[in-house]
């Protein structure tokens, strides 16, 4: 999902990432900000490349917005298809074996949020933020995530990162994630329409995938102040730490000087 700000480093999430993996077709989803100039540079770029409007995807029970097109569009694919999610300020620095193997196996993933998070019962993930502040949607929702009744799916969680996240073929579909949601607007109400909901719903349908699994960290990870990049294969730069000790541009300014020598050669 490309917003035209950003567009430019979605290239370079999708170039670093594309060159490690087996082919693939390439999806872009237009938030609607998105120029005629923007399309041009997507087809120099990715001549092969679908550009699909948010604005067609529809979403009701869920709802709109936050993502949640994004992530419903993706369980609709995968129908058929093995679907990753990539966020345009992910990098790809270094082959992603654990990618490319659960590709091969047909299995889901997803990005940890951080060092020790793993796949959890829904007490655990609701026990760990026991104390945690409900003014921010994820706390609040998992602390009420035990409350789920038996039709929501599952009874796992894991606290990962939608920005770059997998989902197998076969083993997702739309109709868990209205569940899921429809469940959890009950518990929550009108919060439920909050940014961040559709996080929630990507982690837990891939911890409750059969094989679903958690990238290793820090090999995979979100960037923030105390992670060493020297250890990461793959970094999502979230927000401000993108800027942070120059990490991201130097890795796109190394992205750009690979791919010119690929070119050339």
């Amino acid at each position: 999902m490309v917003r035209s700000e950003h567009l430019r480093m979605y290239l370079l999430a999708i170039k670093s990432f594309y060159r490690y993996i087996p082919g693939g077709e390439i999806v872009v989803l237009d938030d609607g900000s998105l120029t005629g100039a923007d399309r041009q540079l997507l087809a120099a770029h990715l001549p092969d490349a679908t550009v699909t409007p948010l604005a067609d995807i529809a979403t009701a029970p869920c709802p709109r917005g936050g993502c949640w097109e994004r992530l419903l569009y993706i369980l609709d694919r995968s129908d058929n298809n093995y679907v990753i999610q990539l966020d345009s300020d992910v990098l790809a620095s270094d082959p992603i074996p654990e990618v490319t193997d659960a590709i091969a196996r047909n299995t889901s993933f997803t990005l940890n949020s951080g060092g020790g998070m793993g796949i959890e019962t829904l007490e655990q993930a609701a026990a760990r933020v026991a104390g945690y502040s409900e003014e921010h949607l994820q706390p609040a929702a998992e602390q009420k995530l035990p409350l789920l009744p038996p039709e929501a799916g599952g009874r796992l969680y894991v606290r990962g990162s939608a920005g770059f996240a997998g989902f197998a073929r076969g083993r997702h579909a739309r109709g868990q994630a209205e569940a899921f949601s429809v469940a959890m607007q009950a518990l929550l109400g009108s919060r439920w329409a909050e940014w961040g909901s559709e996080q929630i719903a990507s982690n837990y349908l891939i911890a409750n995938s059969p094989g679903g699994a958690v990238l290793t960290w820090p090999t995979y990870a979100c960037f923030e102040p105390n992670l060493d990049p020297a250890l990461s294969r793959l970094l999502h730069f979230v927000g401000s730490w993108r800027f942070d000790r120059g990490v991201y541009a130097s890795r796109a300014r190394r992205l750009i000087s690979e791919l010119e020598r690929e070119t050339v050669s």
